[in-house]
């Protein structure tokens, strides 16, 4: 059942494509770890804090460039085409949507961990 689920999530970074998810999947492994070395060793003049903060804001950028350069590639093949039918289009644009879905859970990941910083050093 585990690997059926790592299965799966490596599927939709593939489907969503490669040249996008996997920069966005290591984007958050990065902030993932980021936080978790700043609470654990600290973080006293707050650079890892900003680090993690820029990286939430470039992954959702990113997620969005993904989607806009993949609908335009999309476009370009409908026009060149002809007429598409609309399971064929639904299925595109979900496509499409995978890429800022994931940049947004990047970023409410990362989110989370600079509120759990910004507690901490509240707390200290």
């Amino acid at each position: 059942m585990r690997f059926l689920i790592f299965g799966q999530f490596f599927d939709r970074l593939n489907e969503g494509g490669p040249a996008f998810m996997y920069p966005l999947f290591l984007m958050m492994l990065t902030c993932i770890g980021l936080v978790v070395f700043s609470l654990l060793k600290g973080d006293e003049k707050g650079v890892l804090k900003k680090t993690v903060h820029h990286i939430s804001l470039f992954a959702l950028v990113w997620g969005f460039l993904g989607q806009m350069i993949g609908l335009i590639g999309a476009f370009d093949s409908i026009s060149e085409s002809g007429p598409v039918s609309s399971s064929i289009l639904a299925g595109g644009l979900k496509v499409a949507l995978l890429c800022p879905t994931f940049g947004m859970v990047v970023f409410l990941i990362a989110r989370l961990g600079i509120i759990g910083l910004t507690l901490k050093q509240k707390e200290a």
